[in-house]
């Protein structure tokens, strides 16, 4: 340890007191004190509708305007759907179909959102306040707290005093959905069940199974152990409404050994020397199931990973999927080629449609 010959103090207790009294006085390290006092809140400013009555009765009829203009909106919409049918394709009248739908709802939306911001910036009381922190608990002094704040809060709002204002509000919110929920029955034929439509698929007893695209019948000879093949009914290319159907008829064709196959009693002869159709569709959200493993005899939906076992009549193994993929019973014609014996004996696709 060094030792200052002339003042008498060791050079390094001397250089830690200056390093520490560097520390205390260093801007860049100093901590404000807790002798500070809490600013408080700003001054609270009053709204041109809080000084002024009429202004307030202005806004007031703004707001339940914007309300009614929703309203106007929504019923905007319903008129034209029915004035504007697409059910015979034209262009020109989906085209505003979709013109005139989409700005009666984006008005509705738009009548709904604006004076609701408008009802909370104008009239709504806006003085500052502190919500103190407690524990939660149901005690009767909690809830008669609870009653108070929401009786509060309409007075401040003054949603049960302002009632054209509070009814408007209600009218625009029912109105609003409508829309929307005819919009829905849109997607079905207008002039037939949707529900017994998507019940059935172009299978029939003896339809053929071709191949997909190219619409080539299929032989059973021509199906080897191991092999997969996407499956069309027959007819369906020369169908003017061929996406929809082969949305529900779409088959995957797949030939296995006989003996690994576990057949329940019910379905006896749907298959053919190990050779088994499955609906392509699958059972969860309607996804395509394209993948085979050939190795396990699994088929994979890539959508959201729903696993079938091919061995056990395409049960689900693994995924969101709740029941089998439907299975097509098939034969062989006098010619040697597959075709159906009936169409699925269930519904294809999402599992939703068995409720009907």
């Amino acid at each position: 340890m060094a030792h200052d010959e002339v003042s008498g103090i060791d050079s390094a207790a001397s250089d830690s007191s200056a390093v520490e009294t560097s520390h205390r006085t260093s801007a860049g390290t100093a901590v404000i004190g807790s002798d500070v006092e809490n600013p408080g809140e700003p001054p609270h400013r009053a709204r041109v509708t809080d000084l002024d009555p009429a202004k307030a009765k202005h806004a007031d009829r703004t707001v339940y305007t914007l309300f009614y203009l929703s309203i106007a909106g929504s019923i905007f919409a319903l008129a034209a759907y029915m004035a504007f049918p697409i059910e015979d394709g034209d262009p020109v009248a989906l085209r505003l179909n979709t013109l005139f739908i989409g700005l009666g709802s984006a008005l509705a939306l738009f009548g709904i959102g604006l004076a609701a911001v408008h009802w909370g910036k104008a009239l709504m009381v806006d003085k500052e306040g502190i919500d103190v922190r407690h524990p939660v608990r149901g005690t009767d002094e909690t809830r008669a707290r609870a009653v108070e704040i929401f009786d509060q809060a309409d007075k401040e709002s003054g949603f049960g005093r302002r009632t054209l204002i509070r009814n408007s509000l209600i009218g625009a919110i029912i109105a609003f959905p409508l829309p929307g929920l005819v919009l829905f029955r849109g997607l079905g034929p207008q002039d037939q069940d949707p529900v017994e439509l998507l019940s059935h698929t172009m299978w029939k007893k003896g339809a053929r199974l071709t191949l997909d695209p190219s619409g080539i019948p299929v032989k059973a000879s021509d199906i080897t152990i191991g092999s997969v093949f996407h499956i069309i009914p027959e007819g369906l290319n020369e169908r003017e409404d061929l996406l929809e159907q082969k949305a529900k008829a779409a088959v995957l064709l797949m030939r296995l050994d006989p003996a690994d196959l576990n057949i329940s009693p019910e379905r006896e002869g749907w298959s053919y020397d190990g050779i088994v159709a499955y609906s392509k569709i699958c059972t969860h959200v309607g996804c395509p199931v394209a993948l085979y493993e050939q190795q396990t005899h699994h088929l994979l939906c890539p959508c959201h990973q729903s696993t079938f076992d091919v061995v056990n009549e395409a049960k689900v193994i693994f995924g969101p999927a709740k029941r089998p993929l439907p299975q097509l019973p098939i034969e062989v014609d006098s010619e040697g080629y597959l075709v159906a014996q009936s169409d699925f004996h269930e519904p294809v696709g999402p599992s939703f449609w068995e409720r009907s």
